[in-house]
């Protein structure tokens, strides 16, 4: 059995392949402003939801029923599961400030240290009003606890490597408009991100340090979900479109997902995808247990699956009704 979560702007979308390879669709938390959602590596069937009013949410059955896990009246914009240390999450609010737990969201604590950054005070977000920045993305390093990557909406990219006692300022090369940025799987070198300024995306080898922008290929610039290959890091995916408008527009996204190989150029992927695609592509996902496997989620539910790399690709018999912006996958 499969399941696929998404958000929908309104609540969250849940669809599931039954063993009789039927799929079943049924929404969610309706009317509630879900923002982002987080599955748990550690425990089948878990999964965390952030909102703008409730916190975190938390559902122990896969997303069928959720409960209240902490943090009520904060905008939670993003929320990360450790890889590594069972109980242990993070979660980024709008202002942007880092709260931790180590029991899975049963106590919260803010990492004050995340406010003493300096170029802090330049953030500022234009993608929703007032206008305050907010965390983005949270990636945790799949071989060491202490190492965080924190990506900022139109702010900076900054790190921490004594599990946020002390942060390291914008990371050279890191794009500063975030919008998605992860650890590859199992290499803690490699880290991915997907942003909206300079080439729309950057990769790391150093574990989030140091950041290379490779425009090679590319025929756009707006940059917004990213992914990598469990089993081969050099092999990573982008979703990018031409411009904000464009990407985010009803049924004219002007988007295309790329591939990265190992001699770094971005290839352009088609193998039965539309061209270009009307719908922006805000989640791309792959599977430790599914080599050569990549899904991606589009902003009118539709949800595209290749299983060889990214050279041929097949629409799922089912629709989320649509994903505004996250998405997740549960074995």
């Amino acid at each position: 059995m499969r399941t696929f979560l998404s958000t929908t702007g309104s609540g969250i979308c849940r669809a599931t392949c039954g063993s009789d390879g039927r799929w079943t669709v049924e929404q969610a938390l309706a009317g509630q402003v879900v923002t982002c959602l987080a599955a748990d590596p550690l425990r089948h069937g878990e999964v965390y939801a952030g909102t703008h009013t409730s916190g975190v949410l938390r559902s122990v059955d896969g997303g069928q029923s959720w409960t209240p896990s902490g943090l009520a009246g904060q905008v939670v914009k993003s929320i990360a599961v450790s890889p590594l240390v069972p109980g242990m999450l993070f979660a980024g609010t709008k202002p942007a400030c880092l709260f931790r737990t180590l029991d899975y969201g049963l106590h919260w604590e803010e990492l004050l240290s995340f406010r003493k950054i300096f170029s802090r005070r330049f953030w500022f977000s234009p993608a929703e009003a007032p206008f305050t920045a907010y965390i983005q993305g949270i990636a945790l390093s799949p071989v060491d606890q202490d190492v965080i990557v924190i990506g900022v909406e139109f702010g900076a990219v900054v790190r921490s490597v004594d599990g946020g006692k002390t942060w390291q300022d914008h990371r050279k090369g890191a794009l500063r408009d975030c919008h998605s940025i992860t650890f590859h799987s199992s290499q803690g070198n490699w880290v991915y991100e997907a942003g909206g300024t300079g080439a729309g995306t950057a990769i790391s080898r150093d574990g989030g340090n140091t950041w290379v922008q490779n425009r090679a290929g590319l025929d756009r610039h707006y940059g917004w979900a990213c992914a990598a290959d469990p089993f081969h890091p050099e092999v990573s995916y982008l979703s990018i479109s031409s411009s904000p408008s464009k990407a985010h527009s009803e049924n004219d996204a002007q988007a295309f997902i790329f591939r990265s190989n190992a001699d770094g150029k971005w290839e352009k992927l088609e193998g039965g995808l539309p061209r270009p695609l009307k719908h922006m592509p805000y989640a791309l996902l792959t599977d430790p247990s599914e080599p050569g496997h990549v899904y991606a989620g589009l902003s009118n539910g539709d949800v595209w699956c290749s299983k060889n790399l990214g050279e041929a690709w097949e629409r799922l018999p089912f629709n989320l009704n649509s994903i505004h912006r996250s998405m997740v996958m549960l074995p």
